[in-house]
């Protein structure tokens, strides 16, 4: 049975994302401050977290800090509708979701379903990348889509990498420019903005209506993970 810690410090919220999660079949630890919440964490090893980055005591940033120095747990952060920048900033530090309250506990569900499954995905052998109808062969840098063979540059076909590996994932601009790291590729984040548009030119059935690279307004980008039946 897979192990929830929820952090919470409104205890109405924290209980129902509780009874949720523990109905959709989680075991289910909750702390109510962020002092709580890494003593949780280093206790019972969760194989995922839910943190509101409103805490007392610490902050969620800093739990997110913490926690990322010695582990990668899945970690799907909740903020307040006006606290876009600490969203941003949670995502910077490696947090791998978000909700904004309120939420629906049914779509809490649903997020912890998909970060978890995505977190489980098996590295790909053979230096291969499959999602869905798109596959890159790494050694070769080579991408195909349904079967059809898609021309990039090498900065085009590191940032799908870096997309297609975890499809779901939301990427920050800053994200996706660290990993291209060691690739020729101008320092500044809307740069990103224009080889994802030409990505899309290339790689999507209709451009004007993308299926693989999605953009999250106000975040960055992810690679659709609606991948199982395509």
């Amino acid at each position: 049975m897979k192990t929830i810690l929820v952090v919470e410090d409104e205890r109405k919220i924290a209980q129902l994302a509780r009874d949720y999660l523990e109905n959709a079949g989680y075991q289910v630890f909750t702390a109510d401050d962020g002092r709580e919440a890494l003593a949780a964490f280093r206790n019972s090893r969760p194989d995922l977290i839910v943190l509101d980055l409103g805490l007392p005591q610490v902050d969620g940033l800093d739990v997110t800090r913490a926690v990322r120095r010695d582990s990668n747990v899945p970690i799907v952060i909740v903020t307040a509708r006006g606290e876009e920048s600490d969203r941003l900033v949670g995502l910077e530090l490696g947090a791998d979701d978000y909700l904004v309250k309120p939420f629906s506990p049914k779509e809490l569900v649903a997020r912890v379903r998909a970060v978890l499954r995505r977190a489980e995905n098996a590295p790909e052998p053979s230096g291969l990348i499959r999602a869905g109808e798109v596959e890159l062969d790494l050694p070769r840098m080579r991408v195909t889509a349904a079967g059809r063979a898609v021309e990039v540059t090498p900065t085009e076909f590191q940032l799908l990498a870096a997309l297609a590996r975890q499809p779901g994932r939301i990427f920050t601009r800053a994200q996706l420019l660290d990993a291209l790291h060691g690739v020729a590729f101008e320092s500044y984040e809307r740069a990103i903005d224009a080889h994802i548009k030409n990505l899309r030119r290339k790689l999507e059935p209709d451009p004007r209506a993308p299926r693989y690279l999605l953009t999250v307004y106000g975040v960055g980008y992810k690679f659709t993970d609606d991948t199982n039946d395509k």
